[in-house]
């Protein structure tokens, strides 16, 4: 027996996911259909649901079987602060996947990431842990408590918080990072006041030597030293502790054993110098002071720009206010945002930050949404008109019904989206995860090989070169630049779409983005204003126009088609006849019995499959198809009555979009069920060099996958509903809208405002971002490349010097705030017009 049973997704986090699943689930013999979004999957067939639960956990992903849906709350049940009627159903949860944030103390380098990532994936229940350096936070997805997720953080060797709230976790996050910076801040003084003069009396004369005269001295400046690593640099040695503990090295283990070793070597000179050749009476206290002053101060430079990058999120986050005006019985009254519900009535007058999301009830506003979709110019809004939190009523006042509070309202959505994205890695980055793995333990392999080869091969005094090459190597091959180049592009790069009104899903959408050659566009809604017209009316075998639109439109009032509305509005009849036996002719039109008469309303092939001849009309057709019309034809009792011509008018700025992403090298092809001739029209017109016509809905991802067999890279853009498997069997699938449910459900990335700019714009960023990236990992590749070698002593054959421990730090503090400060560029990226 088929039967359809509904699963609970957990873990899907794009289109390839949700293409993924439903491959998975179709391959199976038991199942005839799968419908699958990021959280629920509807599947039709004969399998169990434990059959399928099963399919879904081997390709990678969990599942339950999904409860019944809560009963709308009734009227009666409406909290009495709402004046007046409320919705019939109130808004669903938002489809989001569990997830939690941590704030996470402690870390330092990309080992860190993989160690934290790591102890946090073994939570049972955990599916996905994205652990972001450059944020110092963890976003998991699961079933795992807070508790668990804190203590596998506590056993891995780090600091970690639980913190639902944004507001709560973007304070805490701000009192974490300025503690931090104070700290840095006088821990850097504290060393480099020490390290500076001891350096500088050093090299007057030579006084880096102990001798006698200067024993004394020198052992006060050790004691001195002592206490400088303990209080400026005790955190790299507690760190490198529990590192050791936890079998494992990070940043802070170079750091811990290049100072350690100057330091120790320096007493052990000072105190019993006897032991030691002339030459090699060398002290290094000042190395070990200047080293951890240099460290701390670029941890304090890289943490003040760290800052920056996450200004984008922040300002969203700033644009929800903390009251609201409710209407009530009494008069207006204002609260706090956390006590406005559903189905209250808001005012709202000049100045106001709309609060919640909801419907105009009454009044007439204009509405900034700049911040929200990107979209510059305001918005005139009147009643029935749905607005949205976050946006500014510029002129007006009205009166709107709260839809959507708290966590469910399309800002806290896209802030939601926006944390995910920016704690996402994509392919590229996860390279350098897989180095830093292994970076460490190799640095410190590579430090002790150099410093034995000095040793049995280098020059007198051995023991001195030895000592200089290990420490050298030890402190410039850090691996902070490494973990950082990645995470820092993404946190600029997905904060500054947001900005534009593109929401990307992860960063591996971006990756992908940037990649592309060829895009695909739906017409209708997408190229088009998706409001079509009817633009002519022709009429044949003796019927009048107004007979023909009546009998059209009442075959036409139950449909939610566009077209169907198109011939509605310009019929304009009050009321029109009663239907009988209608039915929906899937891909051709419809059918149906008015006034004793059988109707057939819908394209050519409806006509030519029912034996009606459309010659009378042939030239009308091929007239009206060239000007880019779409033809409805019109059949009473077997015989072809009129043609309606319907043309859905472009939108203002799809010819300056598409010329814009020609001139960028794409290829643009248009995605269409219009006939050859028609959609050959709009291409035209507006500049499309392919035009793939006649498609239905299910064979849209058909003609995706033909381009991808030939090669392309392809990007599928629409509105995100009914070409959601054409989305999600693109490269890239692009939603355009006003931020539906589905469209930033499903898409890889969601454009706010319904505009192809926002198209260009979201390439544009994502090639800024990658380029961003690429950029960062070269430089930190290069980086290492070369300063190991150089820190090992390959120029001494050429120039005779080696490279002074001291300089190896300041290089080193100096790679991590380049890469950060590179990354902040793309925060003042702007789209090329």
């Amino acid at each position: 027996m088929s039967h359809t049973i509904e699963l609970a997704l957990d873990g899907l986090t794009c289109g390839h996911c949700v293409k993924r699943v439903k491959e998975s689930l179709e391959k199976r013999p038991d199942v005839e259909q799968a419908e699958v979004t990021l959280t629920s999957a509807q599947v039709t067939g004969s399998a169990s649901a434990d059959a399928l639960i099963d399919t879904v956990k081997e390709a990678g992903y969990d599942a339950t079987l999904s409860h019944p849906k809560a009963k709308p709350l009734t009227e009666s049940e409406i909290p009495s602060e709402a004046l007046t009627a409320v919705p019939d159903t109130l808004p669903a949860d938002a489809p989001f996947d569990d997830s939690q944030q941590l704030l996470i103390t402690g870390m330092s380098c990309a080992s860190c990431v993989t160690r934290v990532q790591k102890a946090l994936s073994g939570v049972e229940g955990v599916t996905q842990a994205r652990v972001n350096l450059a944020e110092r936070t963890a976003l998991v997805m699961g079933h795992a408590s807070a508790t668990d997720l804190v203590r596998a953080v506590e056993n891995a060797g780090y600091g970690a918080e639980a913190i639902e709230d944004d507001n709560a976790r973007r304070e805490r996050q701000q009192q974490t990072a300025l503690a931090a910076m104070k700290r840095f801040r006088w821990q850097a003084a504290l060393a480099l006041a020490v390290g500076i003069p001891v350096m500088i009396w050093g090299m007057v004369g030579d006084n880096m030597m102990v001798t006698e005269a200067n024993r004394t001295l020198w052992l006060v400046i050790g004691l001195i030293t002592l206490a400088v690593m303990v209080f400026a640099g005790g955190h790299f040695y507690r760190s490198a502790w529990k590192s050791l503990m936890n079998r494992t090295a990070t940043m802070d283990t170079l750091v811990a054993l290049g100072t350690g070793t100057a330091w120790l070597y320096s007493i052990s000179v000072n105190l019993w110098p006897q032991w030691f050749p002339m030459e090699a009476r060398h002290l290094y206290y000042e190395a070990s002071a200047m080293i951890i002053g240099l460290i701390n101060l670029g941890h304090m430079l890289e943490a003040r720009a760290r800052q920056r990058s996450s200004k984008a999120l922040e300002r969203l986050l700033d644009l929800t206010p903390p009251t609201a005006r409710v209407v009530t019985g009494s008069g207006d009254k204002t609260v706090p945002l956390a006590e406005v519900t559903a189905g209250m009535i808001l005012r709202l007058t000049t100045g106001d930050r709309v609060p919640v999301d909801g419907d105009i009830t009454q009044g007439e506003a204009w509405f900034d949404e700049a911040m929200l979709t990107g979209e510059p110019v305001p918005q005139q809004k009147g009643d029935g008109a749905p607005i949205h939190a976050g946006t500014v009523v510029q002129d007006g006042s009205v009166l709107f019904r709260a839809s959507r509070t708290g966590n469910q309202t399309t800002l806290a959505r896209i802030i939601h989206l926006v944390r995910q994205a920016q704690s996402s890695k994509p392919e590229i980055g996860k390279l350098a995860d897989r180095i830093s793995a292994v970076f460490v333990p190799v640095v410190v392999a590579i430090a002790l090989f150099s410093g034995a080869i000095w040793y049995l091969f280098g020059p007198a005094p051995q023991i001195v070169y030895a000592l200089v090459i290990t420490t050298t190597v030890l402190i410039i091959a850090c691996p902070c630049a490494l973990g950082l180049a990645t995470p820092m592009s993404i946190i600029s790069g997905v904060g500054r779409a947001a900005e534009f009104g593109v929401l990307v899903r992860d960063a591996d959408a971006l990756q992908r983005a940037s990649e592309l050659d060829t895009l695909v566009f739906d017409k209708t809604g997408t190229l088009t204003e998706g409001k079509p017209r009817v633009v002519a009316v022709e009429v044949a075998g003796g019927h009048t126009e107004a007979d023909a639109l009546r009998l059209a439109a009442a075959l036409e009032q139950g449909s939610s088609h566009p077209l169907a509305q198109a011939i509605l509005d310009k019929a304009n009849a009050s009321s029109l006849p009663t239907v009988n036996a209608f039915r929906t002719l899937r891909g051709q039109g419809v059918s149906g019995e008015v006034e004793g008469q059988r109707l057939l309303l819908g394209n050519a092939a409806l006509m030519h499959d029912n034996g009606i001849d459309t010659a009378p009309l042939a030239q009308a057709m091929e007239q009206q198809a060239r000007h880019g019309s779409t033809p409805v034809l019109l059949a009473i009792d077997g015989t072809l009555a009129a043609l309606l011509a319907i043309r859905d008018p472009l939108r203002e700025d799809s010819r300056a979009a598409l010329a814009r992403l020609h001139s960028q090298g794409y290829r643009l092809v248009m995605l269409t069920g219009d006939n050859q001739t028609t959609a050959q029209a709009i291409a035209q017109d507006v500049g499309i060099d392919e035009v793939i016509a006649g498609v239905l809905p299910d064979g849209k991802a058909s003609a995706i996958q033909a381009l991808q067999r030939d090669g392309h890279k392809v990007a599928m853009v629409g509105d995100g509903i009914n070409d959601a498997p054409a989305l999600a069997q693109a490269d890239v699938g692009i939603a355009m809208g006003g931020g539906s449910d589905v469209a930033i459900e499903t898409a890889a990335i969601t454009l706010m405002r319904h505009s192809l700019t926002g198209v260009a714009d979201a390439l544009d960023i994502s090639r800024a971002t990658l380029r961003n990236m690429k950029q960062n990992l070269l430089g930190a590749f290069i980086y290492n490349s070369l300063g190991i070698p150089i820190a090992a002593g390959i120029l001494w054959p050429l120039t005779g010097t080696l490279l002074n421990p001291v300089v190896a730090g300041a290089a080193m503090a100096l790679s991590s705030i380049t890469v950060v400060s590179n990354a902040n560029r793309l925060l003042r990226f702007t789209p090329k017009k």
